[in-house]
């Protein structure tokens, strides 16, 4: 338990520090969804009435854009140098190693759109009571989509185009998520209470995170046979 415990750190610090060595690629997501929620105005109506009814919509269809945007490059670099394949051979645990990664994507990915959202919910003319729920929600859900999102990764890495699959296979999952995160800033923003929707966003969030590193494992070792 202890090597695992290690081995998970190390990975985590190890991916980390990649990432911060191709900075560039990080940006790419984060400019996606910035650019993604500032058209709309641009696009729909600048009067504050219509962007405000629309904007945890907006906001939670961008961050899951861009969240899948980031998703292909989960594995990808690991399974084209082979550390992909040594990972599932070491004596570790496959599931612990996985949600390390998975771990880093979120803080490289899902992190700065949770701090980005309540400027772009400004944008959009978001009531100031429903900022902390965006922010709530954003913290439960964007864990969601990357285990959730790692699945789909896992069993599409060995393909050169593996893109659209993923989409198709990850899409209808992130549905639930986007349905209940965008009503709870709606109900928010109207003044109603939204523990419901939250609850729901909590109990996904456990289902994934008890059993996404163990489905993610097993797609990898499907993909790697």
């Amino acid at each position: 338990m202890t090597s695992d415990l290690s081995t998970f750190y190390l990975l985590l610090k190890r991916d980390l520090t990649l990432a911060y060595r191709h900075r560039a690629e990080l940006a790419n997501p984060l400019l996606f969804f910035i650019i993604v929620v500032s058209l709309f105005p641009l696009g729909i109506s600048p009067e504050s009435k219509v962007l405000q009814g629309i904007a945890p919509g907006v906001i939670w269809v961008a961050a899951l854009l861009a969240a899948m945007l980031s998703l292909d490059s989960l594995f990808r670099s690991d399974f084209e140098d082979g550390s992909l394949e040594q990972m599932a051979l070491s004596e570790h645990s496959l599931p612990v190693l996985v949600l390390a990664k998975v771990l880093a994507h979120w803080l490289v990915t899902g992190l700065p759109l949770i701090v980005l959202a309540p400027f772009l919910g400004i944008l959009l003319f978001l009531p100031e009571n429903a900022m902390l729920t965006l922010i709530a929600t954003l913290a439960i859900g964007t864990p969601i989509l990357s285990l959730v999102g790692a699945i789909g990764v896992a069993l599409t890495v060995g393909l050169r185009r593996g893109g659209v699959l993923l989409s198709l296979l990850v899409l209808p999952l992130y549905i639930p998520v986007l349905i209940f995160a965008a009503g709870a800033v709606n109900e928010a923003a109207r003044g109603f209470p939204v523990a419901g929707h939250l609850y729901f966003l909590g109990a996904l969030l456990s289902l994934s995170l008890t059993l996404a590193p163990f489905a993610t494992a097993s797609a990898l070792r499907i993909s790697l046979s």
